[in-house]
């Protein structure tokens, strides 16, 4: 079966069971069916599309002359406002987890290492796309770096702003050792009153796929603050919503059974599907 008849059937197969997903889903079998399907989905899209493939790529004449922000557009946060008020200068990029160097990366420590530019099409779930022009540091160089061990199999990505609760950072040093701490407070989410920063994560697959980049630089310009400054990720074969802004800290692991509620990102531990393969 080529590709087009792959989709049309599965179209057509599709069809006759969306009308029923809002019920299935209010179900534990429902529920449990559906996230079986998200898996069937990443692992024909990955057939389909294989580990290289790129992204389809632009001109400088396709970019938008007004690119919309989309999530957060000025994070709430008080040790976040002191980083961006000194021109994150003494912000700090944190990776550690199943790694065999963790390392601590200033934005001029990332500008230093090999960077790549592209021109590409963000599609977000809202149903809006926009394309843009991104510079940054492939992650398969810092992954590099630090030595991915063998037993890791998934980058999540800790942010800076805070989504739930009331932000308790300000009396926490404005640099990443008062945010480098994203995982245990991650690993303490709820759906109550306590701080909740974003988080995304993706696969070793996108993660090592090279237009996978930390961005820097958006149309030739330093990053700015609703687009994620200091930095944010680019994978660009998923949705936005994947695209993790204001990253503080890059952790390696196993599982992200024990982080948030435990679905991979803070979207998904709200209904979104955790592969937003596009």
């Amino acid at each position: 079966m080529n590709r087009r008849h792959f989709v049309t059937a599965g179209a057509a197969a599709l069809s006759g069971v969306v009308v029923g997903c809002d019920r299935i889903a209010g179900t534990s079998g429902g529920g449990k069916g559906l996230h079986a399907a998200e898996w069937v989905t990443y692992r024909a899209q990955r057939i389909l599309l294989g580990a290289d493939k790129l992204a389809p790529e632009f001109s400088e004449s396709d970019i938008a002359p007004h690119f919309r922000s989309n999530g957060t557009g000025d994070p709430p946060d008080k040790s976040y406002k002191l980083l961006a008020r000194d021109h994150f200068q003494n912000w700090r990029l944190r990776i550690d987890g199943l790694v065999e160097r963790p390392l601590d990366l200033s934005l001029s420590d990332l500008r230093s290492l090999p960077a790549r530019t592209q021109i590409t099409r963000h599609d977000c779930v809202e149903g809006w796309s926009c394309i843009g022009k991104w510079t940054g540091t492939p992650l398969s160089e810092i992954l590099t770096r630090a030595g991915a061990k063998t037993q890791a199999r998934f980058a999540v990505f800790h942010c800076a702003d805070t989504m739930e609760g009331d932000d308790d950072s300000g009396d926490q040093a404005a640099s990443s050792e008062g945010l480098a701490d994203a995982k245990a407070k991650t690993a303490a989410q709820t759906l109550d009153n306590r701080v909740v920063r974003y988080y995304e994560s993706i696969d070793l697959i996108d993660a090592l796929h090279p237009q996978t980049i930390l961005a820097y630089e958006m149309n030739g310009q330093p990053l700015s603050i609703p687009y994620g400054a200091p930095l944010r990720l680019r994978v660009e074969r998923q949705l936005g919503y994947k695209m993790a802004k204001y990253v503080m800290h890059i952790e390696l692991a196993d599982s992200f059974a024990t982080i948030g509620e435990g679905r991979g990102g803070y979207w998904e531990d709200r209904g979104y599907e955790w592969y937003a393969g596009i």
